[in-house]
């Protein structure tokens, strides 16, 4: 299954969920991350979040989701976005057949400096449940109604 996260910025929590969902799915998803108006570069505290869990930070980068537009681009199974409500962010929305849900979390990147490792933790903890509920579902076998239905059920753990 191949999976796409936005967000607005491609510098935080799109990059968490991506790394999330192919390390932990061993093979069974292939996550991408892209942004309507991407950053240019990976948050810094995403890096030692992610270097922290082992994880290969070595080809992250903040891109835009015009690279998935390409007629040689991956074709997606399902988008997710990521944008939270605070500040009246504006999550991007991506058209076309794939199902697409919504799993809204604050942005730890609006954190002062001080207070990143918590808000990058709290938004990592709730990614990394909302991913182990979805490598949990024999989502191969779901038709795209019951894999829309789980997906936005899943969006509202916290």
């Amino acid at each position: 299954m191949n999976i796409l996260v936005l967000c607005t910025g491609n510098s935080a929590r799109s990059i968490l969920l991506e790394s999330e969902l192919t390390a932990a799915s061993n093979g069974r998803i292939t996550a991408f991350s892209a942004g309507s108006n991407p950053s240019g570069k990976v948050h810094p505290q995403s890096i030692v979040l992610l270097n922290g869990l082992g994880r290969d930070v070595s080809k992250a980068r903040s891109k835009s989701w015009d690279e998935f537009e390409d007629v040689d681009a991956p074709i997606m199974d399902a988008v997710i976005t990521v944008c939270g409500s605070a500040a009246a962010e504006e999550c991007p929305y991506w058209p076309g057949a794939p199902v697409r849900t919504h799993w809204g979390v604050e942005d730890p990147a609006a954190a002062i400096e001080d207070n990143w490792q918590d808000a990058f933790d709290t938004a990592y903890d709730i990614l990394s449940r909302r991913a182990a509920a979805l490598i949990a579902l024999p989502f191969e076998t779901l038709d795209a109604a019951t894999l829309k239905s789980e997906l936005d059920r899943i969006g509202t753990l916290p």
